[in-house]
């Protein structure tokens, strides 16, 4: 078993998730956003799965820096928009093969270590 996780460093959510996958000696490939965007291919398989609206941080900083919470953009254009400006992913997202998770979801990667 092989997990990407896609966060950032000060995120205590991707650090969590860092540390689970590491305590159980699964092997994690890890990609810094302040670093490294993820690609629109990547990023589709999770809004195939979620919407583009589940990967949006809307209680994230970086939301409110660029004045998303009073101002009023299409949905289409969501997925473009997390790829220009990765800092606004709801982190960390998480892919095993073809599972994937948004945020926090312990229960759910017990499940993939079983």
């Amino acid at each position: 078993m092989e997990v990407q996780i896609f966060g950032t460093k000060k995120c205590k959510d991707t650090q969590k998730a860092l540390r689970f996958f590491k305590e159980r000696r699964i092997t994690v490939h890890s990609v810094d956003l302040n670093e490294r965007a993820a690609s629109l291919g990547e990023l589709r398989r999770f809004e195939q799965k979620f919407g583009a609206e589940a990967l949006m941080d809307r209680e994230g900083k970086r939301f409110r820096e660029r004045g998303m919470h009073v101002a009023h953009y299409p949905r289409a254009a969501s997925l473009n928009l997390l790829v220009d400006d990765p800092l606004l992913l709801k982190t960390p997202l998480v892919r095993n093969g073809n599972l994937l998770t948004v945020g926090l979801a312990e229960a759910t990667w017990r499940e993939w270590t079983r």
